[in-house]
């Protein structure tokens, strides 16, 4: 009899064990971005707020669960921010070209992602630097950095070495870092099969040129697992979706989400190629975004059925 009442309460503990790990882990995944990333007092960063990226990092950031008071976000044009503003986001004034600015816009915060200017604000490693800079003066620990998948493939030349120069920057300053190594956008993908379908044809260059398109809301929803869960410091994500697409396979996709037949033809061998990118360089397919976000990147035919009506030519 004493055996069986040992052996019945080792099995009433061993089941309060088991439902205790299991609400561990329920409340684990109920906790807010904020204790996630590191404590709950974490303040997170995005310089270029306003642009398309960092909007997109921003929208996910507050479905994800995570506080507007926590965020502050910097943009030369603050203005725009309004509704972030209004739902208790910090926006702020911030110019990579005016260093000045930078010391209050990033005030308080504990975490960055800083994304890339445009080519045409100077020289952007010089630039970047001033942010970096002013970042870890104001006491930022991790910044994560919006980079080129090129670099992966040990392209540093063209558009690849701003990117490899401020990494380097980034590496020797101090602060944790995360590389996000994005691809090409697949968003612009959408005008060109609209074209296609407009024009009932493609022309496929020769040697192929097929990219790891990657959409502009997957880097997005990469960067914020970056900034919201940790062991991500001092790591190289290359953003990339997981198959190479060139033209046929955009007419492909294009005539599986319309109906309509697209006749794809090979580029005559002695014609200019037309200026754009591609190139060994940017052939890279990666499961970045799936590991870290935890869903599969979004395909370029998951892109044309969202986008289906600007496919199809207008009917007015």
């Amino acid at each position: 009899m004493r055996t069986l009442r040992t052996l019945t309460l080792q099995s009433l503990l061993w089941k309060l064990a088991m439902a205790t790990l299991a609400l561990a882990a329920l409340l684990v995944a109920a906790t807010p971005a904020t204790a996630q990333a590191g404590g709950s007092e974490e303040k997170i960063i995005i310089s270029g707020a306003s642009g398309q990226l960092g909007s997109s990092a921003v929208r996910q950031l507050l479905a994800k669960g995570f506080p507007a008071k926590n965020l502050i976000l910097v943009s030369r044009t603050p203005d725009t921010l309004a509704e972030f503003a209004r739902a208790g986001a910090s926006t702020r004034y911030g110019d990579f070209s005016k260093p000045d600015s930078l010391a209050a816009a990033y005030a308080g915060g504990t975490r960055m992602l800083l994304i890339s200017i445009g080519g045409g604000a100077g020289p952007r490693p010089e630039a970047h630097k001033r942010a970096i800079d002013a970042a870890k003066s104001a006491g930022v620990k991790h910044i994560a950095y919006t980079s080129y998948i090129a670099i992966s493939k040990g392209d540093t030349s063209g558009l690849g070495s701003d990117h490899f120069q401020t990494e380097e920057i980034l590496r020797q300053s101090g602060v944790a870092w995360t590389f996000l190594r994005n691809s090409i956008y697949m968003d612009g993908l959408v005008a060109q099969g609209a074209r296609m379908v407009a024009e009932g044809r493609a022309i496929a260059p020769a040697g192929g040129g097929r990219i790891g398109y990657v959409t502009r809301d997957d880097c997005a929803a990469a960067a914020v697992a970056v900034l919201t869960t940790p062991g991500h410091e001092n790591k190289v994500y290359d953003i990339a979706g997981p198959e190479l697409i060139g033209v046929r396979e955009t007419a492909a996709a294009a005539t599986a989400v319309t109906g309509k037949a697209i006749d794809v033809v090979a580029a005559d061998p002695g014609a200019v190629p037309p200026r754009g990118f591609g190139g060994p360089s940017l052939e890279v397919t990666s499961t970045h975004v799936a590991d870290l976000t935890g869903r599969p990147a979004t395909s370029l035919r998951q892109l044309f059925e969202a986008n289906k009506e600007k496919l199809l030519p207008s009917k007015s």
